[in-house]
């Protein structure tokens, strides 16, 4: 079932998400479908990662689906289920890249990111995980991953840059109304 995207505005994209009890049979059997939602929903509009809030849940839950060319122009294939995930470590080099967010259509802005992460998480099988990523996707999970921190990438722009887009995301608020 393809999922509404929520926009701009509503007050669950800036809360922080609660952990996910997993616990019962039914839990995660709910969850499941989520997650097979979720995914649905990124294919139908084409994006590279959804988090729980930017479909009205406020958990510990993103996906990433994406293909990247690396330095050999080779096409890397990467998907993967983040539940209760939790960023470790953050480092290497701070580089830019432009962003976008289904949550914020029509603004995109070049943002300042660390190049790896160490993240640990449980997968779509419910087992524990840790892993180290580097380069867009490390960018992708640091960007889904502040969407359950209530973190959105025009976070990071400059107050001059807030500005240019105060306009547009008015009328994105004005979406939800």
């Amino acid at each position: 079932m393809i999922l509404p995207i929520i926009l701009y505005g509503n007050p669950i994209l800036r809360k922080k998400c609660l952990d996910i009890d997993f616990s019962s049979y039914q839990r995660r059997e709910k969850i499941n479908k989520l997650i097979q939602d979720m995914f649905e929903t990124i294919h139908k509009v084409k994006g590279i990662g959804l988090a729980a809030p930017q479909i009205g849940k406020n958990i510990k839950l993103f996906i990433v689906e994406t293909p990247f060319l690396n330095e050999e122009n080779i096409k890397n294939y990467y998907k993967e289920v983040f539940i209760n995930a939790k960023i470790l470590k953050i480092y290497g080099k701070e580089y830019k890249f432009n962003e976008g967010c289904l949550s914020i259509p029509g603004i995109m802005g070049c943002i300042k990111r660390k190049s790896n992460v160490i993240i640990e998480y449980y997968n779509k099988n419910w087992k524990k995980q840790k892993k180290a990523l580097k380069g867009l996707c490390a960018r992708v999970i640091l960007h889904e991953y502040d969407h359950i921190e209530g973190k959105l990438f025009i976070d990071y722009f400059s107050s001059m840059e807030k500005k240019i887009i105060e306009k547009k995301l008015i009328s994105l608020s004005k979406k939800n109304l």
